[in-house]
């Protein structure tokens, strides 16, 4: 089941930030309408690397903290939060952003930790989700006052988030899905028919949607950031669509994050095709820490109470 404080798409006025939206109302036509930059695009259907070993965690919601203690779990950073895990790769799937009050440190701890796991040979991949996009499009209706006041203020934090700014930037280049080997990551759900344009072609799109005013369909609930219906749908249902979907991919399992799992445990259905990675990890949620892991497609759940086996399909 699904948090009952996690957001709809962008059609309302209410959520912890409200008190901020009056303030963006009449800032959001330029922030959405500025010049578009041109970051650089990583690549997206990547191999597992040496190491063979892949680690994927769920949203993270502006939590620092939380967000080391995970990847300590997970043996990527050290006691002082530098990289240790050699070859390895990390996944991020979105949702960096909003309900906590460091997105602006967790933004910038994922960018060091990027650079320096390129450094040893690993890699650091963070994905889209629905609640950067909805920051990159003026909606701060979850937006906390410590997380703008991190910023600098409303006009900063703006500046900030635009095209040309430095989060902006980096944030319109990341993915917002990425295919590692056999196993496809994405921040809500792939539809099939999203699945049938390939994952270059998904970040693109969405990348492409972000600079537009309009709301387009890729952006919308049925999208890559906000589906749920892996999660939420009878099994039976679920899988069926899940299979013509990894089959257009040519994936055997998809991660997703996005739909908050009440248990704070890593979700697997249809025989471990599907695994939910947010079991909510940052204190908003209940700092409910868990980290998958994949090496050589065994997938196990990492908790603070010791490793756990998990379906692989």
């Amino acid at each position: 089941m699904p948090s009952l404080q996690t957001p709809r798409p962008p059609t309302a006025s209410h959520g912890a930030g409200a008190f901020i939206v009056t303030l963006l109302l009449a800032l959001t036509a330029t922030a959405c309408s500025a010049g578009t930059a041109n970051p650089s695009v990583p690549p997206r259907a990547v191999g597992a690397g040496p190491a063979g070993r892949v680690v994927a965690i769920g949203d993270l919601h502006a939590d620092v903290g939380a967000a080391l203690d995970t990847l300590r779990l997970a043996g990527l950073v050290d006691a002082h939060g530098d990289w240790s895990g050699g070859h390895a790769t990390l996944v991020q799937t979105g949702d960096l952003m909003d309900r906590g009050p460091r997105s602006l440190g967790l933004v910038k701890l994922m960018r060091s930790l990027s650079d320096q796991a390129a450094a040893a040979g690993g890699r650091v991949i963070c994905l889209l989700g629905n609640h950067e996009a909805m920051n990159l499009r003026g909606d701060w209706r979850y937006v906390s006052p410590a997380d703008v006041a991190e910023f600098g203020g409303v006009k900063a934090r703006q500046a900030a988030l635009l095209p040309a700014g430095d989060v902006g930037a980096w944030l319109r280049g990341r993915d917002s899905a990425v295919q590692i080997d056999n196993v496809v990551f994405v921040h809500g759900g792939l539809r099939p028919q999203w699945a049938a344009m390939g994952v270059d072609a998904i970040s693109n799109g969405v990348r492409s949607a972000l600079l537009r005013q309009s709301s387009p369909t890729i952006l919308g609930e049925e999208g890559p950031l906000w589906y749920r219906g892996y999660l939420l749908e009878p099994e039976p249902l679920a899988c069926a669509e899940l299979s013509q979907a990894l089959t257009a991919l040519g994936a055997r399992r998809m991660v997703v994050g996005h739909t908050t799992q009440d248990s704070g445990k890593i979700i697997s259905r249809c025989g471990g095709q599907l695994l939910g990675i947010d079991t909510g990890i940052s204190t908003y949620y209940g700092r409910h820490i868990a980290a998958l892991d994949l090496v050589d497609g065994d997938a196990r759940a990492l908790y603070p109470s010791g490793p756990e086996d998990l379906p692989d399909p």
